[in-house]
C-alpha cells in the first residue's frame, strides 16, 4: 500500500477519529472536570462537533469532496485556537482575555508541561484535520487524473 492509497483509505476515518477525540475531550473537561467553557472555548467547539458528523458520514460514504465542507470549519478552528492560545499565554493579547464573559478567556485550567492547554489541543486537532484533508484533496485529484 503506497501512500496515496493510504491516505485515501484511512484518512477521512483518521479525521474523524480526531474530531471524535477533541470532541469528548472536551466534553470531558466541561462535563466530568467541571470546567466552565469561555467564550472562545464554546467557538471552538461551534467548529469542532459538526466535524465529527461530516467526517463520520465521508468516511462511511468514502465520499473525498466532504473534504471541501470540512477544511472551513478547520481552517477557521485553527484561527481561533491560535487566537485564544496567544490571548492566555502572551501578556500582548492576554488582556483580550479578561472581559471575555463569566471566564475570562485566559484562564488556563491545564498547563501541561507548560505550554499544553485546551487551546493548544484544540490547535493541535484542527491543524491534523487541515493536514488530512488537503492530503485528501490532493490524493483523490491525482487519483482521478490518471
Amino acid at each position: 500500500m503506497n501512500k496515496k492509497s493510504f491516505v485515501l483509505e484511512q484518512g477521512l476515518y483518521l479525521s474523524w477519529g480526531i474530531a471524535l477525540a477533541a470532541t469528548l475531550g472536551s466534553l470531558y473537561f466541561s462535563e466530568i472536570q467541571k470546567f466552565i467553557p469561555c467564550t472562545y472555548c464554546w467557538y471552538q467547539r461551534i467548529l469542532m462537533y459538526p466535524l465529527v458528523i461530516l467526517l463520520g458520514i465521508a468516511a462511511v460514504r468514502n465520499d473525498y469532496k466532504q473534504s471541501y465542507y470540512v477544511l472551513p470549519f478547520s481552517v477557521l478552528g485553527m484561527g481561533m485556537s491560535t487566537y485564544h492560545y496567544l490571548v492566555q499565554k502572551t501578556p500582548w493579547f492576554q488582556s483580550a482575555g479578561s472581559g471575555c464573559g463569566i471566564i475570562p478567556c485566559n484562564t488556563a485550567y491545564i498547563n501541561w508541561l507548560g505550554f499544553i492547554t485546551i487551546p493548544f489541543l484544540a490547535l493541535i486537532a484542527f491543524t491534523l484535520i487541515t493536514v488530512l484533508q488537503i492530503l485528501i484533496i490532493r490524493n483523490a485529484r491525482s487519483a482521478a487524473g490518471k
